[in-house]
């Protein structure tokens, strides 16, 4: 490894380091914060609607700790595919990768999915208490339904994004080294990929 190589590579792993750690500050802090605001709401809004306010918290918080975790496992996928390919030395995102297929179901949870459905469910309860109307029920369900569903989403998007990352590293690594370039992603011409 080159001077300039070996710093880029402990730079990325102290960047997944205080990622990480990152990550579970804003869960605990914005679970904290999304809590206060629930029994505010509970205490003075007479409106069901206003579970909406904790329940964007709710979201942003969730969003938060989403993205920390996708910009972690891809520069994880990175390290792996461009400094992971030395024979006889450890390889640290590799094993973790493997130990990860490899994990019995029920274990840790990188985003808090189990935290963030209880609390929207309980996000719930100042609505019930203000006795609403059907029109009511139906706008703050809908509401949280939809984060539920991003919820879902978002840990499928999770659970295949080791693969797919290190494919899409893996090819353009195959890229840098001759091998033809291939168009970019006409799905999406405008997105922004990370």
């Amino acid at each position: 490894m080159t001077p300039r190589e070996l710093e880029e590579y402990r730079s990325l792993r102290a960047t997944i380091r205080e990622r990480g750690t990152n990550r579970v500050g804003i869960c605990v802090v914005g679970l904290t914060a999304w809590a206060a605001l629930t029994l505010a709401t509970a205490a003075l809004a007479a409106l069901p609607i206003a579970t909406a306010l904790p329940l964007l918290l709710l979201a942003a918080v969730f969003e938060a700790v989403y993205a920390l975790h996708t910009g972690v496992e891809r520069i994880g996928r990175y390290l792996q595919v461009f400094y992971e390919d030395t024979p006889g030395e450890r390889h640290w995102e590799r094993t973790v990768m493997a130990f990860g297929q490899t994990a019995p179901p029920g274990g840790s949870d990188p985003l808090f999915g189990r935290y963030f459905w209880m609390a929207t469910v309980t996000n719930v309860v100042p609505a019930a208490l203000a006795a609403p109307k059907v029109e009511e029920w139906i706008a703050v369900g809908v509401f949280h339904v939809m984060f539920l569903v991003r919820i879902a989403l978002a840990h499928r998007h999770a659970a295949g994004q080791r693969a797919s990352d290190r494919q899409r590293f893996e090819r353009l690594k195959r890229e840098a080294g001759g091998v033809p370039h291939e168009a970019p992603d006409q799905a999406s011409p405008n997105r922004i990929h990370y």
